[in-house]
């Protein structure tokens, strides 16, 4: 995501302007914390659905991208939310591996930026008996998976097997399987000049795959298939399989830090009926109506809400 600060500003030199450029955009993302009485007042008459990415969002960005481990008290936070509202996470992991991480067994699970999806009954709109097919998930539960991009695991595996064999040279560098795309990990690659050799190392190679597209994200690059799908389709499809066919009755809340999830911001944005939420202690440019700064402001955001919803109902109980 591209910052919106001067490169001047980036680093230790002038930490006062970094902070007052962050209050300017503020103005234009409010915080969700701050604002959380006017979000729920809007919210009052709505079902909630609350959609969540993982890395920088539930868990911290972290140099060994196996150890983004939640906190308990993040786990916690989710459990008691999906408990009130349908939840679901858009991860752009690997389903499986996102479940493991996660664990926890009353939310929705999609993988691979959305393009590995788990759900009870699937979705009509939607159906392809290509791509939406009766499975198995990660509890052993007999479930709808839908896989938009089903005909590119053999490339898939074809690029990972090649770049592996290419990119040893680089230490530090990894692959990350996550099914349906890959990501090429350099955050633990100390040499910079490395970095940039990396990156051509990869450029060159996916060029033999047209249908392949590569973006950037934190230190890492994502490569996935050219497909008409993203994270705000995973959203809608979601939102299909639990029976809202228009908006006005229903407000997602979407909260996510990356790249990916600004697909979703703008079909919020579109639709006009939800609260997309960015998560990021900078400023730059982005899809999102509020933001939180870090993990930690998730799952006070998370708890708040779940406390909003349990008085909510203790109100009506006493009427």
């Amino acid at each position: 995501m591209k910052s919106l600060l001067p490169a001047s500003l980036n680093g230790d030199n002038n930490e006062e302007s970094i902070l007052s450029s962050y209050n300017s955009w503020l103005e234009n993302h409010p915080s969700a914390l701050e604002n959380f009485e006017k979000v729920m007042n809007i919210a009052r008459e709505k079902k909630i659905v609350v959609f969540l990415d993982y890395d920088g969002t539930l868990s911290q960005i972290v140099d060994d991208p196996d150890k983004a481990y939640m906190t308990d008290a993040m786990r916690a936070a989710v459990r008691e939310v999906a408990s009130y509202f349908p939840t679901a996470i858009i991860s752009g992991r690997s389903r499986n591996k996102v479940y493991d991480f996660v664990k926890l067994k009353n939310i929705y699970y999609a993988g691979s930026h959305g393009m590995d999806i788990s759900t009870s009954l699937g979705s009509s709109k939607y159906h392809d008996k290509n791509h939406q097919t009766k499975g198995v998930d990660e509890k052993g539960n007999e479930v709808v998976l839908y896989h938009p991009a089903e005909e590119f695991l053999p490339t898939i595996q074809e690029i990972i097997k090649i770049l592996k064999d290419n990119i040893r040279v680089i230490n530090g560098s990894t692959i990350e399987d996550n099914t349906f795309c890959f990501t090429v990990h350099y955050r633990r690659v100390k040499n910079r000049e490395d970095v940039e050799v990396l990156k051509e190392i990869v450029e060159s190679i996916m060029k033999d795959y047209p249908d392949f597209l590569i973006s950037g994200g934190k230190e890492i690059m994502e490569i996935r298939p050219n497909v008409n799908w993203n994270k705000g389709d995973a959203l809608m499809y979601f939102l299909d399989t639990l029976g809202y066919n228009t908006f006005d009755d229903v407000l997602p809340i979407y909260i996510g830090d990356d790249r990916t999830d600004e697909d979703a911001f703008k079909i919020l944005k579109q639709i006009g009926g939800g609260f997309p939420i960015v998560v990021s202690s900078i400023a730059k440019e982005t899809n999102a109506s509020y933001s939180l700064r870090d993990p930690a402001d998730v799952k006070t955001f998370l708890t708040h809400l779940a406390k909003w919803k349990k008085n909510l109902i203790h109100k009506t109980k006493q009427r």
